[in-house]
């Protein structure tokens, strides 16, 4: 068998059909690249500058309501818009473009200024999950909608334009790349095998055990087998859900509990706030149906060995293959070690 802590070797990730190098060897390299600044914590608990308090005007204007738990609002600067004609673009058979029509949305997921998921108590992001439940059911809903991708780019090093604890929903009328690549996969497995692609997958985890961060009820928590940031997560529901407005109101309480119980770890490795974009991969909501989906959130965070160094994706990752030097067990026997009691 690979030694898989010792020689290189390439990761296949079924989810994507991609490939991921994994070099251990080059963990122990010494480091005299960029080292990043990191954004302290630090913060009150209402900012008078901030568009997303309660009570605060925004770019185009408006006063935020006195919002005590969650705040929704359509992006003021949104990247899709609804009201864009139906029409293509194709002067040669290899110069394509379509339009795109689409909603983008602003979660607020806390009036405090100074808070972030990982500092939340479990009630308080339960309210999170309740709104995201809505606002996939009432976009997901719309005629011209089919997909519903939720998010969150956490810290200034993701591209985070405001440090108040947001999130955002920008539903499409196609699919995302991503998800593309994530549908056929999960199609063509439930085609073969009649199971979910990712329930097959999570019980060989759990049998292995080496990647396996955290379980509860109805969530458990893993380092993926193919991860490529360097503490890269997955959280998958353990029942076969195909999306977040299947969960009962104990799932929801789990899933509040998986997401307080990573985030604080994350913390917790390098005592600061740690940056990552979060995003949930569910159904299409194109009306049509779609039993080979299972529910999953992936957790994608850039620092690799402190708070001030991070990962980047250049050179042979752009052109050739993405790479790692600390491999997925490692990076999930340290996860594992940490406390989910935030620091």
């Amino acid at each position: 068998m690979l030694n898989l802590s010792e020689y290189s070797q390439r990761r296949y990730n079924p989810l994507t059909r991609e490939w991921i190098l994994v070099s251990p060897h080059r963990a122990t390299r010494p480091w005299q690249g960029q080292v990043e600044t990191p954004s302290g914590d630090r913060r009150p608990t209402h900012d008078p500058n901030c568009y997303l308090c309660p009570g605060n005007v925004r770019a185009n204007g408006e006063h935020n309501p006195a919002y005590e738990h969650t705040f929704i609002f359509d992006n003021d600067f949104q990247a899709l818009l609804a009201d864009v004609p139906t029409s293509t673009f194709e002067p040669h058979p290899l110069i394509h473009a379509e339009s795109e029509r689409g909603i983008c949305r602003v979660l607020c997921f806390s009036p405090r200024h100074d808070l972030t998921l990982a500092q939340m108590d479990q009630a308080s992001i339960r309210r999170v999950i309740d709104a995201w439940i809505e606002q996939f059911n009432e976009l997901g809903a719309k005629p011209f909608i089919g997909y519903v991708q939720i998010f969150e780019n956490r810290g200034a090093m993701m591209g985070a334009s405001n440090p108040h604890p947001h999130g955002q929903i920008w539903a499409s009328e196609h699919l995302p790349q991503q998800v593309i690549l994530e549908n056929a996969s999960q199609r063509d497995y439930y085609r073969e095998h009649g199971r979910s692609l990712l329930s097959d997958y999570l019980a060989a985890e759990q049998a292995a055990g080496q990647r396996m961060i955290y379980e509860n009820e109805h969530f458990a928590v893993l380092v993926p087998f193919w991860a490529i940031w360097p503490y890269e997560t997955m959280l998958i529901s353990k029942q076969h859900l195909t999306a977040i407005s299947e969960l009962t109101g104990p799932a929801r309480d789990s899933f509040a509990d998986a997401l307080r119980n990573t985030t604080a770890r994350y913390d917790n490795m390098f005592q600061a706030s740690f940056p990552y974009s979060m995003g949930i991969h569910q159904r299409p909501t194109d009306k049509e149906q779609h039993p080979a989906w299972h529910l999953h959130i992936h957790f994608y965070p850039p620092l690799l060995r402190s708070s001030t160094v991070r990962k980047f994706m250049v050179g042979y990752e752009m052109l050739g293959t993405p790479q790692r030097d600390i491999t997925p067990e490692q990076a999930a026997a340290r996860l594992r070690d940490l406390s989910a009691v935030h620091y």
